[in-house]
């Protein structure tokens, strides 16, 4: 999974041709880790098709806020550099994420 941040997220997101999915994570989020693996294991069955990224908020905070991103975990897909579906805090589970994801692929 990429790592984006301030510096790379225009690049690799919003200026992406295609799908892209974002897991917003923090270091102080448990949630956010318990998540993670699931979401690395969605990259290998539909990488091939989405782009798969993560944003560490905390290194990143005001990017996140100017996305939206308020609470954690926040799973969201970008098309084309813009937001079109997101999975936020407790609907963000390994089952509703792959339902999102299955949406677009």
């Amino acid at each position: 999974m990429l790592e984006v941040d301030k510096k790379t997220f225009e690049e690799e997101v919003l200026k992406a041709d295609g799908y892209v999915l974002v897991d917003y994570w923090s270091q102080g989020c448990e949630p956010c880790k318990a998540l993670m693996p699931h979401i690395e294991e969605l990259e290998k069955q539909y990488g091939d098709k989405m782009k798969f990224c993560k944003l560490d908020t905390m290194k990143a905070r005001r990017l996140a806020i100017s996305q939206k991103v308020l609470g954690l975990p926040v799973i969201a897909i970008y098309k084309d550099g813009e937001k079109i579906d997101e999975r936020v805090t407790d609907d963000a589970t390994e089952k509703n994420v792959e339902e999102m994801i299955k949406k677009y692929v």
